[in-house]
């Protein structure tokens, strides 16, 4: 019979769901010491655990029977996701549950910025104060509020604000603009209209897109009094330019949740007045915590019986596999990656061209090069089992074509995404020692590795472009590890450098400046 461990304490209605099934058998751990947990689940096939709990290589070194583990909750920090695929062990979590408990939190802090409830409940119950005169507030009638990302939990935000009688303006150039406008919810595609708001709310995943994506050339452009809210993740929002703007009044109230670094209880924005803060009690309802509950019993039962797997955040790499397959995987997903960067936009189309013997795998690969597409703007709540619903939702038209020969190479991955007004397309391949290689991209024939960071510079084909670009990095004490060029018959160039060091906006903005520069984006994979 197989076996299922609870690692972290989970509401009763789901341990209720968990001790129905007849044919499971149910071990709670949760109040054993942690240490004592990897000899505990040597013959465990499936784990529930929640963020006490690090899964990681001590925890798994005996556990060799485990099939499962489901995160219950969004966050999967606590998960070592890519040891788990080198064991075959699928890694699900629960990204929806908490959605209404999240947008009501948000709303909270929003009614408490415009209305200073907390400062007026303090003053009359502690201080006995009956001073009517210190509690002038705001209306969140006719203002206009800015949302940075459009996900579940943002669009919800928008039709509650709506409800409001609030103006409601969206920035997320990861979804179609007829999703805002099917809720009456403005779109923009212009960063500068959300900081024009009088309220600002913040609702994406935390990547290296977005943290900080709220600093002090941001706050500079709003505008005076501007309310701000973050119930999403820590360091989003730059805290250190937060405390400067909440002090000076250019930010009028601060509502936060989250914080950089957990438990925030020694954060300085603590000491401001201006500043309403819960210890990061998003997902902290009882409806909530039943409903993850539920959720999570309900996908390790699933996965125990193999009849899915519920938001599925990874694949196990099993033997159905053939070895020399494996690494288009990964290469399919650094693609998908790739462009997405290159192109910070919704997609409208995805054509996945295989060439060679890697044909018959075409629907995992164009699986792997979608979450390679859409996590950038999705994070944890794509995985390989909805990312074809993702696609279908966001109308993005899939097609796979395949052909026998990949002459030159043995098998060739070619990726082509359009969007409106906007084609891009990228060929790679994988040599017999694993190593992956870039081997054209729109049109430009390359042999670059996927990996770290790299500029791509597009210029017009003419004598001292190269020597310019590089005399501009090192202006910036930036090393180039690889310097790769391609050329085609319009008398144009298109160089791939690996860098050793980030590339900030000033840089960009410096490369663009080349003479004879026909466009610059970078990708970090």
């Amino acid at each position: 019979m197989p076996k299922i461990a609870i690692c972290d304490p989970i509401h009763e209605r789901g341990l209720a769901l968990l001790y129905e099934q007849m044919d499971l058998e149910i071990q709670d751990l949760s109040t054993l010491e942690k240490p004592s947990l990897s000899e505990a689940i040597k013959d465990i096939d499936a784990l529930i655990t929640r963020s006490m709990t690090a899964i990681n290589a001590n925890l798994l070194a005996h556990a060799t029977k485990l099939k499962a583990i489901v995160r219950a909750g969004v966050g999967v920090d606590n998960v070592d996701i890519d040891l788990c695929s080198q064991k075959g062990i699928v890694v699900m979590n629960v990204p929806t549950a908490n959605t209404i408990a999240a947008v009501e939190l948000t709303m909270a802090h929003m009614l408490n910025a415009v209305r200073r409830l907390p400062g007026a409940n303090t003053q009359l119950k502690h201080e006995h104060l009956w001073k009517r005169e210190d509690w002038y507030g705001t209306e969140l009638y006719g203002k206009k509020l800015g949302i940075i990302g459009f996900g579940n939990i943002g669009s919800r935000v928008g039709v509650r604000a709506l409800a409001f009688g609030m103006e409601v303006i969206t920035y997320d150039p990861y979804i179609p603009k007829s999703k805002a406008a099917d809720l009456g919810v403005l779109y923009t595609k212009d960063f500068k209209d959300i900081l024009a708001c009088d309220i600002i709310t913040i609702h994406t995943p935390k990547n290296k897109e977005t943290i900080n994506i709220i600093g002090q050339e941001q706050i500079a452009q709003m505008k005076e009094g501007v309310i701000l809210i973050n119930c999403a993740r820590g360091g989003l929002y730059n805290e250190e330019a937060l405390y400067a703007a909440l002090k000076s009044k250019k930010v009028r109230w601060l509502g936060m949740d989250v914080f950089s670094k957990e438990p925030g209880t020694k954060n300085p924005l603590l000491e401001l007045d201006n500043v309403y803060v819960t210890p990061h009690i998003g997902a902290n309802t009882y409806e909530s915590q039943e409903q993850i509950a539920k959720e999570a019993a309900q996908a390790v039962i699933e996965a125990l019986r193999g009849s899915s797997y519920p938001n599925a955040l990874n694949i196990p790499i099993q033997d159905n596999i053939a070895p020399y397959a494996k690494p288009y995987l990964q290469l399919a997903q650094k693609l998908g990656f790739f462009c997405a960067q290159v192109h910070k936009g919704a997609w409208s189309a995805l054509e996945l061209t295989l060439a060679g013997s890697i044909c018959e795998y075409g629907n995992s690969l164009l699986t792997f090069a979608l979450m390679g597409l859409l996590k950038p703007s999705l994070g944890d709540k794509i995985n390989y089992v909805n990312a074809p619903h993702v696609a279908s939702e966001r109308n993005i038209h899939l097609t796979t074509k395949t052909l026998e020969d990949a002459t030159p190479y043995t098998n060739l991955i070619t990726l082509q995404l359009s969007a409106p007004g906007y084609s891009t397309q990228i060929s790679a391949t994988a040599f017999s020692d694993d190593i992956l290689k870039i081997t054209n991209i729109d049109g430009f024939e390359m042999d670059v590795k996927p990996q770290g960071t790299m500029i791509l510079f597009k210029n017009t084909d003419k004598p001292g472009v190269i020597g310019n670009v590089g005399h501009t990095l090192a202006k910036h004490n930036i090393n180039i590890a690889d310097f790769r060029l391609g050329r085609n018959a319009k008398a144009e160039a298109l160089a791939a450098i690996l860098v050793d060091a980030p590339i900030g906006p000033n840089i960009l903005h410096d490369l663009q400046e080349v003479p004879h520069c026909l466009g610059v984006s970078v990708v970090s994979i």
